[in-house]
């Protein structure tokens, strides 16, 4: 018992909650506390209405269960409240963690309570195409009050590091994402889909503007090659943007919908000639971690994030934000097979040598240490020794 006592206790608050993985945020919490449970008395908060089972440990992991409202523009807000109500009143925490900056005016909360806090500041989600007017606004404020009130801020990517030194004056420790090498197990599996191997360009990725599937589908449609495009997912909701996407269904441009089977969308990513990642305001994207997982050759759309992770030209090829160039770019790699079988063989040297989650765990430990054994200090909003 005593070893549990002595064990730093941490709080996650802002992902829908653990073990069930919804989104990159809830990959992180799984694949990152898993490894850190051993090490710290880890507590994780949950929206209650996602789990039907409510266990109080998984994994070595405590869970808290919190309710909100259920509404699209306020339901994480109000869960985060509710949970941040319960860690500073009920439990005691020595670092609480938040993941995005939406969350970040609970940082008053935790600074009159006097506790460690730390939040992850992600994508630019004030320029994202699907919040406007007071949802860009919202978000712009609470990511520049995030900086005065948060003890550290952690950024997903160097790029993303820069944009909050240029803008907010704030320094942050860049602590990334990962990814699983995986690799092909059983390519009939694609069949269903009327797909052979290395015969199709992948897309997966939300239907939502910022992800620029209409400018890949509509730039791939005029495209002069013989294979096939596949989109993988949607969004959850009647939404004009998307059905006009889906609208271009055809023999050569498939919508699969959302895959939840893990090995059927493995496959999928294994098997690709190309994957065509489009995420625009992003640092770190999660997708694109897997697909070089998965032994993808990569067709970017030409970001300074996607450059940060494909080392330039070194695991990737880049299309500019415009139908006529996705299209040109599609039959340079069509004419360029050896190119992109280059790049299939090496992509995963690339999550190797710094996106393995066993890497992002230890980093997110040696950050903790220095929190909980004070030595960290202020200097230009935060700075750690």
């Amino acid at each position: 018992m005593s070893e549990i006592i002595n064990k730093p206790k941490i709080a996650i608050i802002g992902s829908r909650g653990y073990p069930h993985v919804y989104s990159g945020y809830e990959t992180f919490v799984k694949e990152t506390f898993e490894l850190l449970s051993d090490k710290y008395d880890v507590h994780v908060y949950c929206h209650s209405h996602l789990f039907k089972s409510k266990p109080k440990v998984v994994n070595n992991i405590k869970l808290h269960y919190t309710f909100g409202v259920n509404h699209k523009s306020f339901s994480q807000l109000s869960y985060s409240f509710f949970a941040t109500l319960h860690a500073l009143y009920l439990t005691r925490f020595d670092v609480i963690l938040y993941v995005n900056t939406a969350n970040g005016p609970f940082g008053f909360l935790t600074k009159l309570f006097n506790v460690k806090t730390a939040i992850i500041t992600d994508g630019l989600e004030w320029l994202r195409p699907k919040w406007k007017g007071k949802a860009a606004k919202y978000f712009y404020w609470a990511s520049e009050y995030s900086t005065k009130v948060f003890d550290v801020l952690i950024s997903d990517s160097q790029e993303m590091r820069k944009i909050y030194l240029e803008k907010f004056n704030s320094d942050s420790v860049v602590i990334e994402y990962g990814a699983h090498i995986k690799k092909s197990r059983d390519g009939s599996k694609l069949g269903q889909f009327g797909l052979k191997s290395k015969e199709y360009y992948l897309v997966v990725a939300r239907l939502v503007p910022d992800n620029n599937a209409d400018i890949i589908v509509e730039g791939f449609k005029k495209a002069n090659t013989s294979k096939k495009l596949v989109v993988v997912g949607d969004v959850p909701y009647r939404d004009e943007y998307a059905d006009r996407i889906k609208s271009n269904s055809s023999e050569n441009v498939i919508f699969p919908g959302y895959v939840t089977d893990q090995e059927l969308l493995m496959e999928l990513y294994s098997n690709a000639y190309v994957y065509i990642h489009g995420h625009e305001y992003g640092g770190t994207n999660p997708t694109l971690l897997k697909a070089l997982a998965y032994g993808c050759s990569i067709l970017a759309l030409d970001t300074a994030f996607s450059r940060e992770v494909l080392c330039d030209e070194k695991y990737g090829t880049y299309f500019q934000k415009n139908i006529s160039d996705l299209a040109k770019s599609v039959e340079r790699l069509d004419n360029e097979s050896e190119r992109v079988l280059d790049q299939q063989k090496n992509s995963k040297n690339r999550i190797t040598e710094h996106y393995t989650w066993q890497r992002i765990a230890n980093e997110y430990d040696k950050l903790f240490q220095k929190m909980t054994h004070g030595d960290f200090k202020v200097n230009s909003k935060f700075h750690l020794k």
